[in-house]
This record gives structure tokens, sequence and C-alpha cells, in this order.
């Protein structure tokens, strides 16, 4: 069986789908998921970002093109909590008045992370 093949029906399974589900989702037959997981039929590009939509993954991943199912990038550094502070990370970090509230305090976090994202300046 094809590594598209094999992909599909895993990732369908570890979603808890069946293939009548996975089929609704993405407005196919049942009879289509089957073939496609059976390896009888090859799924279009088209179809196959469907499906990788449905399933949370990339059409990367299900081609085979990667080992990284996740739809979103790897995290770089900069976004593994247990790596240590970058100097300016420490600045910001440093900078937050002690007495600032836990909602205050989270709101900081989440516009640094989303500077850090975007790669701006704040």
């Amino acid at each position: 069986m094809s590594i598209t093949a094999n992909r599909i029906k895993e990732l369908r399974k570890q979603k808890k789908l069946t293939q009548s589900e996975l089929a609704e989702k993405i407005n196919a037959s049942r009879m289509a998921i089957a073939n496609y997981e059976t390896d009888r039929n090859n799924p279009s590009y088209a179809m196959l970002s469907l499906i990788a939509d449905a399933l949370d993954t990339t059409v990367e991943y299900l081609q085979g093109k990667t080992d990284n199912a996740l739809k979103t990038p790897v995290a770089d550094d900069n976004g593994d909590e247990n790596e240590p502070l970058t100097p300016n990370q420490r600045h910001i970090a440093y900078s937050i008045d002690p007495d600032v509230s836990d909602e205050e305090r989270e709101d900081i976090i989440k516009m640094v992370q989303l500077a850090m994202k975007h790669r701006r300046r704040i």
C-alpha cells in the first residue's frame, strides 16, 4: 500500500472518524475514502487538500514528503518554553512590574508571543 493510503487511514483512525464521517466532512462518498485507503484510487491534489484539512494535517505529510503530521511548523528555539530566555526576552521579562496581576501578565506574554510569531519589534 502507498504511504498516502496508509497515512489517510492512520490519521482517520487517530481522529476516531469512520470512513463515512470523513467522507461527509469532505463531501465525498464512503466508497471514495475506502478506495483511497486501499490504494485502488489516488486522490487528486484538490481532494488530498480537503482530506488533509479534515484530518488536521498537510498534503505534504499525506504524500510522504515530510514526517511532520502537524499543520503548523515545529516551533523554533524561541517557541520552546524549556529553552533559556534570549537577552531581549530577559529584558522584557525583567521590566514587568512585579505587582502586575496574573491577567495582565498573561496579556503581556500573549503580546510578546504574537510579536515573536510575526517577527515584529515591540
